[in-house]
């Protein structure tokens, strides 16, 4: 049943409102579910074809608040029935179907009919925020067989974009519903489960991010909310692993196979919630057709300006793959893997993942120096739980800087307190190095508590000492005897970056970091060591 909103004038400037939104969160009060009002006529578009609102019903009664956009009579791309390709766009998380309005008109405009709805519990939709539970999974099937019901949409060619939210659901869709035949995921997650606890640490500043974004534009479900609760207190979080499992596209990545929808995955280096690591990893286990880009920003930061109707790579990246699968247009002529390299901006294609570093580099951590001669016997001392100027950044603001003034998260490095971190430098690099991929710490350490957390951070250090953050990750631990010695492995996060030359690299290990639910008790010891038998190391993928 299509129908009149009073809400829309608030709905409409909320979509002018989604940097601010995806930024972190402007106040914006929480409304009820609107009241039946009158059904609309439809609206024309703002450039051909008609623009309408509906209300979708789904099974269980809640009600899914959405947009309408159809071609305008004689619009290229239909069947010999007038049926169009159907693309279905979820809204991202804390937004509303009118989030994608502008995209809405341009694929009408295309050729497409577009639906867009409100993920129920946020805004008008009914119910309570699912977090691409099996609700929300079911909810992208309804939402297709009414478009089908409703609208001039071909059932042979369906496809689904979405951002954030949206975009971990469209792999979800593509998992759970046979009928979809290519999506495009934008800052999309493909494992939930290493967005709140990779390296078995709780990512607290992202989480309570998106809980800021939520409060005021969604109705949280009493699971939700008991995950949340338990993940920022650091209790039952074997239950807070199990119900992010079953919200991570990578736990079905053999349905998406065996459907052989095409893939998209457009994600930021930088993304705060989820890093490219993941992405990356579901990429190369993917075997339909697929295609893979990565670019400076963070979360959902690439993608912004296509939601304000403007030139954007990633939305015609979007565009080009559906016309490419719904349409049988022709495909990119770009390789497969296209990325964005760091700091310049420089492009590189490959044909595959394996193919974007070409050989592992294996820098010794040795007693005062990366990459001197091997075997050092070495110990080292920090205080746990403590600053050190080193930081991973601030999330949805660090990425954002990188992106748009080529400013990562920056330390001076002699002036890192060394109480509280190790430091190790390389010598100048005269032509510079391409790092590609993701960097791996070994060490040992030896606690004063049987639980921790380190961080390992690398840094591009110019002659000046300022070094620009290349890649971090963190790794906890839990149940090692105190005062006994254990290997250490830290996988950092996926890169691109151009180390220029005259430059060094430095690598940095510490216990605190204001991103993460550090599990180091303060006033606590650890200490990094270094053996002829179990040499520390950095292995470090280059081109």
């Amino acid at each position: 049943m299509e129908r009149s909103h009073p809400r829309r004038g608030r709905r409409t400037a909320s979509a002018v409102l989604v940097a601010a939104l995806a930024l972190g969160g402007a106040a914006v009060a929480r409304p009820a579910p609107a009241a039946a009002a009158a059904p609309a006529p439809a609206v024309p578009a703002l450039a051909g074809g008609s623009f309408r609102l509906a209300d979708v019903p789904a099974k269980d009664g809640v009600v899914l608040k959405a947009d309408v956009f159809t071609p305008a009579p004689g619009t290229p791309g239909a069947d010999p029935q007038g049926r169009y390709p159907l693309v279905v766009q979820p809204a991202s998380w804390g937004q509303n179907d009118l989030e994608y309005v502008a995209q809405g008109h341009a694929f009408a405009a295309a050729g497409y009919v577009a639906v867009t709805y409100t993920v129920r519990g946020f805004w008008g939709s009914g119910g309570e925020v699912d977090v691409a539970g099996p609700e929300d999974v079911a909810d992208i099937s309804t939402v297709i067989d009414w478009a089908l019901a409703r609208t001039p949409a071909d059932p042979r060619r369906i496809g689904m974009v979405g951002l954030s939210l949206g975009g971990g659901l469209t792999l979800l869709g593509a998992a759970f519903d046979p009928r979809i035949k290519a999506v495009a995921s934008l800052s999309g997650w493909a494992d939930l489960t290493d967005s709140l606890y990779s390296g078995q640490t709780r990512h607290v500043q992202a989480a309570a991010v998106l809980a800021g974004i939520q409060a005021p534009t969604g109705r949280r479900s009493p699971e939700f909310a008991r995950v949340l609760d338990d993940l920022f207190a650091d209790r039952d979080l074997p239950e807070v692993v199990r119900w992010a499992d079953t919200r991570s596209p990578a736990r079905y990545l053999d349905r998406i196979n065996a459907n052989g929808t095409a893939v998209l995955l457009a994600n930021a280096w930088g993304d705060s919630f989820f890093n490219p690591g993941q992405i990356t990893a579901f990429y190369q286990r993917l075997t339909v057709p697929k295609r893979l880009e990565l670019r400076p920003g963070d979360h959902a930061s690439q993608e912004f300006t296509g939601l304000l109707g403007l030139s954007n790579a990633a939305w015609s990246s979007a565009r080009s793959w559906l016309d490419q699968y719904l349409k049988g247009a022709p495909g990119d002529q770009r390789q497969p893997v296209d990325l964005e390299v760091r700091p310049a901006g420089v492009h590189e294609s490959h044909p595959d993942w394996r193919s974007v570093s070409s050989r592992t580099d294996h820098l010794a951590l040795g007693a005062e120096t990366l990459g001197g001669p091997a075997g050092d016997d070495w110990r080292t001392t920090v205080l746990g739980d403590t600053a050190s100027g080193a930081s991973g950044g601030v999330a949805l603001l660090s990425g954002l800087a990188d992106q748009t003034l080529h400013l990562p998260p920056t330390a001076v490095v002699p002036l890192l307190d060394r109480s509280a971190v190790v430091v190790r430098q390389s010598a100048p690099y005269p032509r510079g190095l391409p790092v590609r991929g993701a960097a791996r710490v070994h060490t040992t350490v030896t606690a004063s508590a049987p639980q921790g957390t380190v961080v390992a951070y690398l840094y591009d250090v110019n002659a000046l000492g300022v070094g620009r953050l290349v890649s971090h990750a963190p790794q906890s631990w839990s149940g090692r005897p105190p005062g006994q010695p254990f290997p250490l492995d830290v996988t950092l996060f996926d890169t691109a970056y151009d180390l220029p030359a005259g430059h060094r690299l430095a690598l940095v290990l510490g216990t605190r970091d204001a991103l993460y639910g550090g599990r180091t008790p303060s006033g606590t010891t650890v200490t990094f060591g270094s053996s002829p038998a179990d040499p520390s190391e950095l292995a470090l993928p280059v081109r």
